[in-house]
């Protein structure tokens, strides 16, 4: 299990726990520079906050993250307005509940 920060054009920062040792080392090459392509985050939300993601109201369940070159537009929202309209989230808004921020860029490992 590992953390990881990411942020997107607001600068705010988002927090995801990843639990896969192989999305664990797909985030750490990311991070290094050595993997270029595939380096926004998507994942299905979860309408709750988690204690590793302080200050949202919200989270990405570990089991649904991957990282993506490119996705479609449906799937496209800041982290601030997906915690701003998180009521009409998992319908029209965001459907089958997968948010794919375009923006998004890892920052940073916790440890």
């Amino acid at each position: 299990m590992a953390d990881f920060a990411f942020t997107d054009y607001s600068g705010k920062e988002f927090v995801i726990r990843l639990t896969n040792d192989q999305r664990i080392e797909e985030a750490r090459r990311i991070l290094s520079g050595e993997e270029t392509m595939s380096v926004h985050v998507m994942g299905r939300i979860r309408k709750q906050p988690a204690e590793y993601n302080p200050g949202w109201s919200f989270h990405l369940d570990p089991d649904t993250i991957t990282f993506f070159t490119m996705a479609i537009e449906v799937c496209d929202a800041s982290i601030t307005y997906v915690d701003d309209h998180l009521d009409e989230a998992c319908g029209a808004f965001l459907p089958g509940c997968f948010w794919c921020p375009w923006s998004s860029r890892l920052t940073r490992e916790i440890r």
